[in-house]
């Protein structure tokens, strides 16, 4: 089997562009008006990439504990950030619960598995601990976003019947045990789901990289296989951290919903 790396050069990279141009052609004449969206996509897809090149080389170079958890928590922060932007919600502060719950799970999540499973040595090693982290952020900050979204949608959207249950007696808990269990399945179904059509309907990423890479097929096939387990992990408790800290915040001391409905 040949291992050896095709290597894709600055013009063929820019090749690649016709597809961008295609898709803002397309939106011109359908008056889409993605094309801003479209420009600025891809500038910053260049431009990050770009400097995530340099500086997981310098990483990799230095190989300091303190820095690889930095890195970590620096990823972190700015998925908390990007999670804040999406959920549009005024009333309930959420962030530090969010950063906080997030940095606690996603961090238990990549430490077993570097490891425990992978059984890197050191456990910290960046080459391992930072790409395995950034796929755990980067799709379980989607799924915190939706559940996030559909807690705080229903707590609103639900205000009588919530009330309804605090006057009979219940605590907050109770009266809204339902939306919590639907937020939370509304954040895990998309990660049970890519495993349901994982291997049949699409290649993963990781393992279509390293089969590129000139990796052993099963051997990629092993390492997405701990993938996709590591995400509906992190999923699962993330989500749960975070909804119950943020369900809290929606109650004050006396049981009362804080959220009110906004206006149309």
């Amino acid at each position: 089997m040949n291992t050896s790396v095709i290597e894709i050069s600055n013009l063929q990279l820019a090749f690649g562009l016709v597809f961008i141009i295609l898709a803002g052609v397309l939106s011109l004449v359908h008056s889409l008006k993605l094309e801003k969206d479209l420009l600025i996509g891809t500038l910053r897809t260049f431009v990050q990439l770009s400097l995530l090149g340099f500086a997981l080389k310098f990483i990799f170079n230095i190989d300091r504990l303190w820095l690889v958890v930095l890195v970590f928590v620096l990823m972190v922060f700015f998925a908390a950030w990007t999670i804040k932007g999406r959920v549009q919600e005024r009333q309930v502060s959420f962030f530090w619960p969010v950063f906080l719950s997030m940095t606690t799970g996603y961090f238990l999540i990549a430490f077993v598995v570097t490891a425990a499973i992978v059984n890197v040595d050191p456990w910290w090693r960046p080459q391992y601990f930072i790409p395995l982290s950034g796929m755990v952020i980067g799709n379980s900050m989607n799924a915190t976003a939706i559940s996030l979204e559909r807690l705080l949608g229903d707590l609103r959207g639900k205000r009588q019947e919530i009330e309804m249950m605090l006057c009979l007696g219940g605590d907050y808990k109770e009266a809204s045990q339902g939306i919590f269990r639907n937020a939370m399945r509304a954040g895990m179904i998309p990660s049970i789901n890519s495993m349901m059509a994982v291997g049949v309907v699409f290649i993963p990423g990781m393992m279509t990289g390293q089969i590129l890479a000139g990796a052993d097929p099963g051997t990629a096939i092993r390492y997405q296989i701990v993938v996709m387990i590591m995400l509906v992990g992190s999923t699962a408790i993330s989500s749960f951290l975070v909804l119950s800290l943020v369900r809290r915040r929606c109650f004050g001391p006396s049981q009362q919903l804080l959220l009110r409905q906004t206006k149309q």
